[in-house]
């Protein structure tokens, strides 16, 4: 293990995005998503890609305000391994 990552991701965590159900569940785009939340569709497709390496705060709150979920809704943690 090089610089900080972890054996399941290359960017150091275990933190999955679960953005796609959400937005499958409500039958919304991303691109509906960004203009209900105020957040670019670049920004959103990074973390719906599981890219992110840091998620704002007010960016969560507004993507949960959205979506109307919780934050443990939109991300969960990967299993070790």
């Amino acid at each position: 293990m090089t610089g900080g990552s972890t054996d399941t991701d290359p960017a150091g965590h275990r933190i999955v995005c679960r953005m796609d159900v959400l937005l499958a569940e409500r039958g919304m785009t991303l691109a509906e998503l960004a203009d209900r939340a105020g957040v670019s569709v670049v920004n959103l497709s990074v973390l719906k890609n599981n890219r992110a390496r840091a998620v704002r705060f007010s960016t969560l709150t507004a993507v949960c305000d959205a979506l109307d979920c919780r934050p443990g809704d939109l991300l969960d943690v990967a299993p070790r391994g």
